[in-house]
């Protein structure tokens, strides 16, 4: 078994992207299995980056991995960048999938929105080298949300049109990663928008780098409504903003939300909300400081990324090797 995933190095990581890939990522660490964990900068620049944010941006997330619970010693944490193999095979992996697979892919779609022909070519092909990430380490396994779910099919896709064309079986045909419901975290100013680093409220997001009185302080002034809160789940349908908030309290806490209605139903957010910034504090600032930490000595990041992305090149260019011979190229 062997799981690649990684996040993109676009800005700082909040409470959102804790929940929904850092605790995965180190709690994946109980299983049996080789795990690759990139900070996608290549994914980054399909859209124009300040290059000296860039830079910081892919040493923050690193020292996220690390501050989340992520141990380098079982894991390899590396920069997307920092290992030829994702680009060389992304070319391989060009002339393998199929325009029309490129034109179903809704976030291009989404993500161009309707000045397409504005679009650099890298956000139009990135999914080619979304299956290059995944199949030069020859991974098993990949936990991805519901918006990547499409995108792995194509990468499935791919490693079967080159195990056909080719008449062999090299690559495995990756399986998603499930590791239980995971709630979808929302912004404390619009339960019906996804937390987001590009939102221009900093209240909207639990930031990684916030302290336990920013962290208490951001979810006093969360946006709730002014009825207390249902008994059960059912009674959260239409009330965004609460059923957000009552969501963030249960994943952090472990327990499910009909738990946490079964304690809070018919009290106010004047009671619930005091509750649920203890139990954030409770979580997150210990992160929080662990981050800042890291973040205070920039060369230890980068010594451990070196190290991480020796072992990702150890277990890759044999790949592109092996690959190029099938093909039948020069080298």
């Amino acid at each position: 078994m062997r799981i690649l995933s990684g996040i993109q190095a676009s800005g700082s990581l909040h409470l959102g992207n804790y929940l929904g890939a850092l605790k995965k990522f180190a709690d994946m660490q109980s299983l049996e299995a080789e795990r690759f964990y990139m900070i996608a900068d290549l994914h980054a620049i399909t859209v124009w980056q300040d290059p000296e944010k860039l830079l910081s941006q892919t040493r923050e997330i690193a020292a996220c991995y690390l501050a989340a619970g992520v141990d380098p010693a079982r894991s390899t944490i590396f920069a997307q960048s920092a290992v030829p193999a994702h680009t060389e095979m992304a070319w391989l992996f060009n002339c393998v999938a199929r325009l029309g697979w490129l034109d179903r892919m809704t976030q291009f779609k989404d993500k161009a929105g309707k000045d397409k022909e504005r679009a650099s070519i890298g956000l139009y092909t990135y999914p080619v080298l979304q299956a290059a990430d995944i199949l030069i380490y020859k991974a098993t396994h990949v936990p991805v949300g519901e918006d990547q779910r499409q995108h792995l099919e194509l990468t499935r896709d791919v490693a079967k049109k080159f195990n056909h064309d080719y008449k062999t079986d090299y690559f495995p045909l990756p399986d998603t990663l499930y590791q239980g419901p995971g709630a979808r975290i929302m912004s404390l100013r619009d339960g019906s928008a996804k937390m987001s680093k590009s939102d221009p409220s900093d209240n909207s997001r639990i930031n990684l780098t916030d302290d336990a009185d920013t962290i208490a302080s951001k979810i006093k002034k969360a946006k709730s409504d002014a009825d207390a809160l249902p008994s059960e789940a059912a009674g959260l349908a239409e009330r965004p903003e609460a059923k957000n908030l009552v969501g963030i309290y249960a994943a952090l806490a472990g327990v499910s939300v009909e738990a946490v209605l079964a304690d809070f139903g018919g009290k106010g957010f004047g009671t619930f909300k005091p509750a649920l910034a203890e139990v954030v504090v409770e979580k997150m600032a210990p992160i929080s400081e662990r981050l800042r930490a890291l973040l205070a000595d920039p060369a230890e990041i980068d010594r451990l990324l070196t190290i991480g992305a020796e072992r990702a090149n150890e277990v890759s260019a044999p790949v592109v090797k092996d690959v190029k011979k099938i093909i039948g190229l020069w080298g």
